[in-house]
């Protein structure tokens, strides 16, 4: 006989599942509305990441350091590091004490692009977010941060904010 009311019945980790869909929706939806904000720039999500890493690293980082930090991974890291140099936003060289790596350093020009682009990325993260006060993001990055360590503590992963 089916339930009398209208609620669906529960399954084991319904609740998990709602929470993980509300975090991919929100993502989305946030990093959609600062798309526009970084294509004024010409400049995608992924290429804003890779220099927001870079500028936190002015000694320069290897292609694996850089794909380990970023947000969303990128499979062709060395692609998009092409096409971020021919741009003239970043430039890369050799290591003189090992050949095989190749460290990879933010330029002016793109510590410049960078610049144009904090003010408007602040407005936008404070549009989207800040109508809820201090308070509850210090909790929701707490609890954000909670929900990532065990999975950073296995994959040995760390992400600095």
């Amino acid at each position: 006989m089916p339930p009398k009311n209208n609620r669906k019945a529960r399954r084991p980790g319904d609740l998990e599942e709602q929470v993980f869909l509300a975090l991919a929706i929100t993502s989305d939806q946030l990093a959609r509305r600062l798309e526009p904000v970084l294509r004024a720039a010409d400049i995608s999500p992924t290429q804003y990441n890779v220099l927001r890493i870079l500028r936190g690293a002015p000694e320069g980082l290897a292609c694996t350091e850089i794909g380990n930090r970023m947000i969303s991974r990128d499979p062709d890291i060395t692609r998009l590091l092409d096409r971020l140099e021919k741009r003239g936003l970043v430039s890369r060289c050799r290591q003189r004490s090992d050949r095989r790596t190749v460290l990879t350093r933010i330029t002016e020009a793109g510590l410049k692009l960078l610049s144009q682009l904090d003010s408007p990325v602040l407005d936008t993260h404070r549009l989207l977010l800040g109508h809820l006060g201090p308070e509850k993001l210090h909790g929701l990055l707490q609890l954000l941060s909670d929900l990532r360590r065990p999975e950073e503590q296995e994959l040995g992963e760390s992400y600095s904010l």
